[in-house]
């Protein structure tokens, strides 16, 4: 072989390996991925899913909390719960005294029954005894009336006449008396006191004498009792005592008369005579009643006593009317409706949860006086994410769809979410003059230790599409005056030869990387990014030929 055709061979060989690299470099770059493409590339046509995104952060905040408060104000007895604690609905929270309470349920209970009992004893109508007894009401008035209109008898001025000297002769005993106690005792009575007094004081000095002999009988040897001497020592004492008491007796007694008199005895004697003139008064004042007949007063005041007698019979007659009946039922029904405000009153004493959830504060203590909110209590288990989106995104947003949300305390663990609300006022940026709305997002389940107040930062699908064809953005090219949108559509001949045409498409949905190509192109067609196409070999025209 010459040294020309080796050459040549060698040429050859190369050419065909750099042809085979030429091809892969062609292949690799039209094979790239949307993520990869770049200015030059040529990309394919392909069918996937897309998603448009918004983001926005914000914290868990539950949805449901109360300051509870006691309706009843008083001093707190008992606090059963603190800071922290998990409470179910109905527990018992906080209580305060209730003896007033329950003193105002006992009345109105009572209240209650005696209404009732009214309104049953209407229903019922009189009975046999209360029409008797209204019945001899009426005779009785009756009676009272004739008499006064028959006048006295003579028997009945009589008897007014005897009362006027009995009441006279107690006015002449009581001045009698009031006289002897203003002289003093008479002088026989003081002699007598005299005797007696002297008769008491010989008895008791001849028994001491008694009582000395016998002590010195009793001090010599040789027994108690003395020869001619009947009562022993201890008998002898006590007759000894008597006789002392009975001086002392009458010594007082002759004291008192000898002394004058006692001015305690002579103004009880004086209120004796008033008392028995006051009587005689009116003794002659009912014997002039009883001479001159009744008064015309007398005998009206009769006469509507006997109306009287006779309006309460009709009425037991003729029963209760409706109008009684109804104010009758009405008493018994505002008699229930106080006893269920002061049972009312005496449950809300008691402050219970009024649903499960965690106390969040206490503000009371047993003691003191329950004023204003006493327990905070928060539902954890209504815990939702409260972002604030920008205005720009809020118009792909709509209730129901899905988020994905990460919080601070746990960046790494992503939990489901779906918009639950959207608020329809919105809230301006203090400071940065942005305008946001408040939008909240339900979790789905998770084992993460949530707690109120957590930072959240939300993914939020504003749009999704699955099974639609698929380009880079960069791909599209767009004339925003016109509102029309172009690719650069890549025809390959049968000698491999690439030209570009450009040709409109309809775009739908596009995320950060791709748009949705709604018309214009097909699965699997190829389109230009810019206006240049790659170079598909390394070398214009074939290889060199030979010397020869």
């Amino acid at each position: 072989m010459s040294k020309h055709k080796k050459q040549s061979k060698m040429w050859w060989g190369m050419a065909a390996i750099l042809m085979v690299a030429g091809i892969f470099i062609t292949t690799a770059c039209q094979a790239r991925t949307t993520e990869t493409a770049q200015t030059g590339d040529i990309v394919t046509v392909t069918v996937g899913d897309l998603a448009a995104n918004a983001t926005a952060s914000g914290q868990l905040a539950p949805q449901r909390q109360a300051d509870l408060s006691l309706a009843t104000g008083g001093r707190v007895t008992a606090v059963h719960v603190q800071v922290g604690d998990s409470v179910q609905a109905g527990d018992i929270l906080v209580q305060v005294d209730t003896s007033s309470l329950e003193r105002a349920v006992a009345n109105a209970e009572q209240t209650l029954a005696i209404q009732m009992a009214n309104l049953a004893q209407l229903q019922a109508g009189p009975s046999a005894a209360d029409i008797a007894a209204a019945q001899a009401s009426v005779i009785s008035a009756q009676a009272n009336l004739d008499n006064l209109r028959a006048g006295p008898t003579s028997t009945d001025i009589a008897a007014a006449e005897a009362n006027v000297r009995a009441a006279q002769a107690q006015v002449w005993a009581a001045a009698a008396q009031r006289d002897q106690a203003q002289t003093g005792a008479a002088q026989a009575d003081i002699l007598s006191a005299q005797s007696n007094l002297d008769a008491a004081r010989q008895q008791r000095d001849s028994l001491q004498d008694a009582y000395d002999r016998a002590l010195q009988c009793f001090d010599t040897p040789g027994g108690q009792i003395c020869p001619g001497l009947g009562p022993t020592e201890e008998q002898l004492r006590y007759s000894l005592a008597a006789a002392e008491a009975q001086l002392a007796a009458a010594q007082a007694q002759y004291d008192a008369l000898a002394g004058g008199a006692d001015a305690n005895v002579v103004n009880s004697a004086q209120a004796s005579v008033s008392a028995a003139a006051a009587n005689l008064e009116a003794a002659q004042a009912r014997l002039a009643q009883a001479k001159r007949g009744p008064s015309e007063a007398q005998i009206a005041s009769a006469e509507a006593q006997l109306a009287q007698a006779h309006a309460s019979l009709d009425k037991l007659m003729t029963g209760a009317s409706a109008s009684q009946m109804t104010i009758a039922a009405a008493q018994v029904e505002q008699a229930r409706i106080s006893l269920r405000r002061a049972q009312s009153d005496l449950e809300k004493a008691t402050l219970t949860a009024p649903f499960a959830g965690i106390i969040t504060a206490v503000n009371v203590a047993p003691g003191e006086t329950a004023a204003g909110p006493v327990v905070s209590l928060m539902d954890s288990g209504s815990l939702e994410v409260v972002l604030r989106v920008d205005e720009v995104d809020l118009a792909n947003l709509s209730v129901g769809q899905p988020a994905q949300v990460t919080l601070e305390s746990f960046p790494t663990t992503p939990i489901d979410g779906e918009i639950v609300s959207i608020a329809p006022q919105n809230t301006a940026g203090v400071d940065t003059g942005l305008v946001t709305y408040e939008v909240n997002l339900r979790l789905g389940a998770t084992d993460l230790p949530l707690r109120a107040s957590m930072t959240a930062n939300a993914d939020l699908v504003t749009a999704s599409r699955q099974g639609v064809l698929l380009l880079p953005n960069r791909a599209i090219i767009a004339d925003r005056q016109a509102g029309r949108f172009y690719v650069n559509k890549v025809t390959t001949d049968a000698d491999g030869r690439q030209t570009t045409e450009q040709v409109e498409v309809t775009i739908g949905l596009r995320d950060g990387q791709n748009t949705e190509i709604k018309s214009g192109l097909a699965e699997g067609e190829q389109v230009l990014i810019g206006n240049s196409l790659p170079i598909s070999s390394p070398f214009e025209g074939g290889p060199p030929g030979g010397n020869g």
